[in-house]
């Protein structure tokens, strides 16, 4: 049986199912509460759960969604796009968007949905995302040794810890579960936000 994914798109109906798939996930993203700044940076401060939820929730689907599709046939796992890795700057990079997120209060893709639901935060920040991005543009040169530290190729967790992808699937859906229900205990009966800042707001 051939699989039917990847599927062969022209550019140009791939440029429109990417601008539908775009829309469709800001929207699912606005009714998440993504759009406020305030309920995403709950998150870091241990009072709203949500992102844990959703994010984790999201790679779980994603995953098994994937590892199905390819068990039956439909998915060729082989034409999956599976980036470079580049140890010290994508590390560089994950603690920079890490300070953003909370110091704004959103991530790029959250700024885009609060952009979009007029929120001027949001703009603002999305305006900062594009002056960074004309930064390193600029500066990318100085850097660009850098840039290619770290190099490992297109790494995979089955590869990493030497085993094999079910065992990660499996192992990826026992840590969300457990997220989950440490989610749960934290918003309900131990109530970590209180405990931590001896306030209720």
């Amino acid at each position: 049986m051939s699989s039917i994914f990847p599927l062969n798109l022209s550019v140009t109906v791939f440029i429109q199912v990417s601008i539908l798939l775009g829309f469709v996930f800001g929207f699912f993203l606005e009714r998440a509460g993504f759009s406020s700044a305030i309920r995403l940076k709950g998150q870091f401060y241990f009072r709203d759960w949500s992102v844990l939820k959703v994010l984790f929730g999201a790679i779980v689907v994603a995953m098994l969604g994937l590892g199905w599709l390819s068990v039956a046939g439909v998915l060729d796992m082989r034409s999956v796009y599976i980036p470079e890795m580049f140890l010290w700057p994508q590390l560089a990079g994950g603690l920079l968007l890490g300070a953003g997120f909370i110091l704004g209060g959103y991530c790029p893709g959250t700024s885009v949905v609060a952009a979009a639901t007029g929120k001027l935060d949001g703009l603002f920040f999305l305006l900062g995302i594009f002056a960074g991005i004309f930064v390193f543009g600029a500066i990318e040169p100085a850097i660009h040794n850098f840039n290619e530290s770290g190099a490992r190729g297109a790494l995979t967790l089955p590869q990493v810890f030497g085993t094999t992808t079910g065992v990660v699937a499996f192992a990826v859906t026992a840590v969300a579960v457990g997220a989950f229900v440490v989610a749960g205990r934290s918003e309900g009966a131990r109530r970590l936000f209180e405990k931590t800042y001896g306030r209720t707001k």
